[in-house]
């Protein structure tokens, strides 16, 4: 059966599902957690533990039509460096309640548009980060760059503050495609940056494309990527474009009319996807590749595999803290977001406490189901063996969930002979997202979609 068919079958083509960055998704926070509870979860780090820090950088200098991220727009540098020098005092803050002897794993500053920052304000920021707590040994500094929006001064600055993995969205290279979604982006400028990155020393290169845009067909999608594979990029995300205007009313701007229908968006992705198979590169999950030998398909390789807000990651640490606008934090306890307004969040850091306005407590089973969601979506299979081990629960409770799945999916799920192993065969893989929400206890409402920070 093609994936076209068991999609069809399913009546899935039209049913939107989250991408499971989180469990619960951040649809379902409540406003029950609080700064305490943040501030309590950040004291409880065991001493010794490795966490990682997110810097939410919100500004652009345009405003992208197909982008639902929260960002905001500003043409001046003024309210760049009130919110760097507020993002300071968060960091001060975090760093009176951090615990002895933790490391950082992973720094990675999104947006947004990072690399506005000018040449003195990353300086600053990146000191100030590096100044918490000593790195581990493969500890990686990432910073999402616009080809658009950077120059030699800020690449040197990035270079010498330490990153060593750069991200660069190219969505599409097609100029038709660019203007409908409101980014103009030639190949020659992202060519020249990566050349410029590597002339600094700095060899990881992970890269965005999408598919499901507006006037997309296989054929321009095979230039995109042609031209994407020639810049020889370690790792590639591969993302559907989530069309939700109620949402983000800027795509408002971009013709309905021009959207694939659900079954050509299928096409567009197994188009990208052979090419990057094509040229030899590891498939990760359900949207990443990566070149064979890179951490990405080791962890991979190895089910080491994790997920987060950045999508599919070999970070071990368990703590992810989010410094910033809307910036949301993961801990063993849970998740905790801040302030998602600028004004409302610097408001609150200047007040001399954390920002948290939102999150999710974990409680019940809300842990067990996360650890059950990353697996399936990371590795295509669930041990409910480390699931009995791990969350003390009876094997039959382990064993009732996998089977109500199968029975919901039918052949696109198979068990072993005492229903403690689940595990999607490759030909049902375009179901994954689908059967991850058969463990979500919340269930996302029809018609809701999870977008991250």
């Amino acid at each position: 059966m093609t994936p076209k068919t068991q999609l069809a079958r399913y009546g899935l083509f039209d049913t939107r599902v989250p991408r499971y960055t989180s469990y619960p998704t951040a649809t379902h926070f409540s406003q029950a957690t609080r700064p305490r509870d943040f501030t309590a979860w950040i004291q409880a780090i065991p001493p010794g533990s490795e966490i990682s820090l997110y810097a939410h950088v919100p500004f652009c200098r345009r405003l992208c039509w197909f982008c639902a991220c929260r960002t905001q727009g500003t043409q001046s540098d003024a309210p760049v460096r009130a919110y760097v020098d507020t993002l300071l005092a968060e960091i001060a803050l975090l760093r009176a309640a951090l615990p002895e002897g933790v490391r950082l794993s992973r720094i990675h500053w999104g947006g947004g548009t990072p690399t506005l920052l000018a040449p003195d304000l990353v300086t600053r920021l990146a000191e100030a980060m590096f100044a918490l707590a000593p790195t581990t040994d493969r500890a990686e500094f990432s910073v999402e760059i616009d080809p658009n929006e950077i120059d030699a001064a800020r690449l040197d600055a990035l270079a010498a503050a330490g990153m060593n993995r750069a991200s660069i969205g190219v969505q599409d290279f097609d100029p038709d495609i660019q203007k409908a979604i409101g980014r103009e982006q030639r190949f020659e400028v992202t060519e020249a940056v990566v050349m410029d990155l590597r002339d600094r020393g700095i060899r990881s290169l992970n890269t965005d494309i999408l598919y499901g845009l507006p006037f997309q067909t296989p054929v321009k999608i095979t230039e995109s990527v042609q031209k994407l594979l020639s810049l020889q990029p370690d790792r590639v995300a591969l993302y559907g474009y989530a069309h939700v205007p109620w949402m983000a009313r800027r795509q408002n701007l971009i013709p309905n009319e021009a959207l694939p229908t659900p079954e050509a968006r299928l096409d567009l992705f197994e188009t990208a996807r052979r090419l990057f198979r094509w040229d030899n590169y590891a498939e990760i999950g359900i949207d990443h590749f990566a070149h064979q030998g890179d951490g990405l398909a080791v962890a991979a390789a190895e089910r080491r595999l994790h997920r987060n807000f950045q999508g599919y990651t070999d970070d071990s640490a368990t703590v992810l803290i989010g410094l910033g606008a809307s910036a949301i934090s993961r801990f063993p306890q849970g998740y905790a977001q801040n302030a998602s307004g600028t004004a409302q969040y610097q408001k609150a850091i200047r007040a001399g406490g954390f920002a948290t306005v939102r999150g999710h407590d974990f409680a019940g089973d809300d842990a067990m189901r996360a650890r059950m969601i990353e697996m399936i979506m990371c590795d295509f299979a669930v041990d409910g063996r480390e699931l009995v081990r791990v969350f003390k629960v009876p094997e039959a409770r382990i064993t009732a969930l996998f089977r109500a799945a199968q029975e919901q999916f039918g052949g696109m799920v198979e068990l072993d002979s005492g229903a403690l192993s689940f595990r999607i065969p490759p030909d049902a893989r375009p179901l994954t997202r689908m059967i991850a929400r058969a463990f979500d206890r919340y269930e996302a409402p029809a018609g809701s979609h999870s977008v991250a920070t």
